[in-house]
């Protein structure tokens, strides 16, 4: 096989090396614009995980790189004129120009053809020049064959939203630091790693705001680096920081990160004579991740071993076999791509947000810092670095005590115990909850005239024993046309009322769970068909007319069409909110949540796709809140004000000219400022058009958003389905509280066992289940005693 690789960076060397290595046979070629052995760049950084790669794919340059690399386990955070630190991270820092020079050696001793100084601008030309079976694109970030095939290969590059610099400096750094530095014009931000013997790596970066309000878009080269020298002087015990983008004039050298993501990794081409030649995307020309994630280079080489192995893997053939085999590396790296791409979105997004998360302690910042690619859990981080877990719960654990204790002492602190974050109390008001897991409201369609009866009973009662901190009821509704089916529960009349207080005496008097009512107006989506039969559909027989902010069906042609609100409707609507929340104190609920979510009435004003008003309650945000401000303030009015309220939102309704994230923060402003507690941040079903991007955890930023950019304590929902989720959210101060459903429904004491799989033995179990309680925790810890021992290597 005769094989072309355009540009020699990482993994068009090593591409070529592993194929020379697997078929010696084969012509080779790596065409490279610069000179021999001329590279540029700082550092690079693996993780311990990508060297064991290497050193299966060709031990020889494993070996090499291994000798070059410095290796280090501790990550540094300075923040605050603090400097907080975790092990057990396990990094290899290498020079660029070092990793090359070895890659390009390896080539020249098995033969691979180095050409140099050749800037390739017609890739078919060059193909056919050399008889190219397969044309590898490895030339870069800004690769000359993806933009002349962008047809084929579907290139979407968002340029995202700081400027960094890459520079060097001789101090040397003994762990992987991160520096936080705030200016009068915001933070800025350095990533700075030893790589060799005398040189350390110092990125710098801004937000483009703060960058351009510092000056340093007017800056010379020498200005913009005395300007990072005096901002990081702490950092740098005298030394100076170097550049070395001497071709580059003044700040040019400052550029955003374009995060490059491709449709289609191959494009085929006829040359002369018919021959059909694959072109194929490898490294940067094919996707970037962040430098924050230190991933770039680990997937450019990554992507080579593997191509390489497919092509070996399909057999005997020669360029026979690469349809095939190209078709294995595209799914195959396509999807660990996209793994550590979304890792890499969520670092960048951090790190491009930092003032979001300035106002946390120290302490939470760090720890906030070390998950925020969410790759990286609760225990993983306990795996990596116990010692700092511990004192990070210790810690963690005395800032709830104090909260609960309404104490501010760091003495306090300093003596809590060691607690799992999840099982941390948290007060709001006079309610104190006993750990931050809630039952989620998840409807159950399963009342007669709105009145629950034993089904919810037995339903909520069984969840309130299960540990859960508080449970919450399903959407209840406010009157009889404001369900959304006829199995929904009411809160209309003193009947139902009084079979809610049984469920709450239960709950009460068997569990020290909290209970909470959650109320609400179906709106568009009412007088449809229980969950179980055909979801969001109207009923066959015997429907109730619905209202909505504007008249617009759920579902145009099948939906009823809502009538649109009049002032009158308003204050039913109004009162009806009022009336249910006096009975749900009367019934004695600990919580009220006000539902202004999921497309139904109070939704549906806040929502442009569904409010389309042309009086004082439509158009601008602000008019479209009037009114579920106005049922908020209503209701409480009349609720204890001893007993907490939180509102659940939309927080992105997934639809182009919808609700945005950005518009929830307002939300929660406006909600926060009318005395909400907290905001309940869920997404979507407003619109049966949504298109949501699912994955665990999904909707968790929202929370984290308008926690720490609004002001307000969240509850995340969504795919929490693991107590390592729940530790890492309310660790991290993403969240004050997780809401998880389906695990709830599958298991009513998920909590319960959920705490002794971590062995957290102090959550309390109903006295009548003690016994089961000593059983489990023997078992499980039986079970890791004989995982310990099977680990361990037998003596001989």
């Amino acid at each position: 096989m005769r094989v072309l690789c355009i540009g020699g960076g990482p993994s068009g060397l090593y591409f070529g090396l592993l194929m020379k290595l697997r078929d010696p046979s084969s012509e080779v070629y790596v065409v490279e614009r610069n000179r021999p052995y001329d590279t540029f760049g700082w550092g690079v950084v693996f993780s311990d995980a990508t060297m064991d790669n290497l050193k299966q794919a060709d031990p020889v340059s494993a070996e090499q790189i291994n000798a070059a690399f410095n290796h280090w386990d501790d990550i540094d955070i300075h923040i605050g004129g603090r400097t907080l630190r975790s092990g057990g991270h396990g990094f290899i820092g290498i020079g660029r120009k070092r990793l090359l020079n070895i890659l390009q050696a390896r080539c020249e001793a098995l033969g691979v053809h180095l050409v140099f100084e050749t800037d390739v601008t017609d890739d078919q030309a060059l193909a056919q020049q050399y008889q190219a079976d397969i044309v590898i694109a490895s030339d870069g970030i800004n690769s000359r064959v993806r933009g002349r095939y962008a047809e084929t290969f579907q290139p979407d590059i968002d340029t995202r939203l700081c400027r960094f610099v890459w520079l060097g400096t001789r101090k040397l750094f003994d762990a992987f630091t991160f520096a936080f530095e705030k200016t009068e014009h915001g933070w800025f931000q350095a990533h700075a790693y030893r790589f060799d013997d005398n040189t350390s790596t110092f990125i710098v970066e801004a937000p483009e705001p703060v960058w351009r309000a510092a000056g340093i878009e007017q800056m010379s080269q020498e200005e913009g680096v005395a300007f990072c020298e005096r901002l990081f002087a702490r950092y740098l015990d005298g030394n100076a920081l170097i550049s070395n983008a001497t071709h580059l004039r003044g700040s040019a050298n400052w550029i955003r990160f374009p995060r490059v993501i491709c449709g289609t990794w191959v494009h085929w081409n006829t040359l002369a004579g018919g021959r059909r030649v694959p072109v194929v995307l490898m490294g940067d020309a094919a996707h970037t991740a962040h430098f924050s994630i230190g991933s770039g280079t680990k997937l450019a080489l990554e992507d080579a071993i593997d191509l390489a192995n497919n092509i070996r893997d399909a057999g005997p053939g020669g360029a026979d076999v690469l349809p095939q085999a190209l078709e294995r590396y595209q799914a195959t790296r396509s999807v660990e791509v996209l793994k550590i791409q979304n890792a890499a979105r969520n670092s960048t997004e951090w790190f491009e947000n930092v003032e979001r998360y300035a106002g946390l302690a120290p302490e939470q910042f760090a720890y906030s810092l070390l998950t925020r690619s969410q790759r990286i859990s609760h225990e993983n981080l306990r795996v990596r670095d116990p010692g700092y877990v511990e004192g990070f719960e210790r810690w963690l654990a005395g800032q709830a005590a104090a909260n609960v204790a309404n104490a501010t002492s760091t003495g306090q602190a300093a003596e809590a115990r060691v607690v799992p974050p999840m099982f941390t109390p948290l007060r709001v008001r006079n309610v104190t909850l006993k750990n931050r897991v809630v039952v989620s409201p998840m409807a159950m369609y399963s009342c007669e005239d709105g009145v629950p009866g034993d089904f919810h009973l037995t339903h909520l009662g069984a969840r309130a024993l299960g540990g859960a901190g508080m449970v919450v009821a399903e959407m209840t509704c406010t009157s009889p046309d404001a369900r959304i089916t006829p199995g929904c529960p009411g809160l209309w009349n003193d009947e139902q009322r009084d079979a809610w207080r049984r469920i709450v005496d239960f709950v009460h008097a068997n569990s020290d769970a909290r209970i909470a009512m959650q109320i609400g107006h179906a709106g568009r989506k009412g007088s449809t068909q229980l969950g179980w039969e055909q979801m969001d559909y109207p009923l066959a027989e015997g429907n109730w007319p619905v209202l909505s902010a504007s008249p617009l069906p759920y579902m145009p042609g099948i939906s009823q069409v809502p009538r649109e609100m009049s002032r009158a409707d308003m204050d039913a609507v109004r009162d009806d909110f009022v009336a249910s929340a006096r009975r749900a104190a009367q019934a004695g609920f600990d919580w009220l949540e006000l539902h202004c979510a999921h497309g139904y009435l109070l939704s549906s004003f806040i929502s442009p796709l569904t409010n389309q008003r042309s009086d004082e309650y439509g158009g601008s945000l602000q008019a479209r809140l009037r009114y579920p401000l106005e049922v908020f303030a209503a209701v409480r009015a009349v609720w204890p004000q001893e007993r907490p309220m939180s509102v659940r939102i939309s927080a992105h309704d997934w639809v182009e000219g919808g609700i945005t994230p950005d518009d929830a923060i307002e939300i929660a402003r406006a909600f926060k400022a009318a005395g909400a507690d907290m905001i309940d941040c869920s997404s979507g079903q407003v619109s049966p058009d949504q298109a949501p991007v699912y994955g665990r955890m999904y909707q968790t930023p929202f929370a984290d958003r308008i926690r720490n950019e609004a002001g307000i304590a969240t509850i995340a929902v969504g795919a929490i389905f693991e107590a390592d989720h729940v530790d890492s959210i309310i660790a991290a101060g993403r969240a004050d509280l997780c809401a998880i459903a389906r695990p709830h429904l599958a298991d009513p004491a998920w909590t319960i066992h959920e705490a002794a799989r971590l062995g957290h033995r102090d959550l309390a179990w109903p006295k009548q289940y003690q016994a089961g309680k000593r059983q489990l925790e023997t078992n499980l810890e039986r079970a890791a005693q004989q995982a310990r021992q099977a680990r361990q290597p037998e003596d001989h």
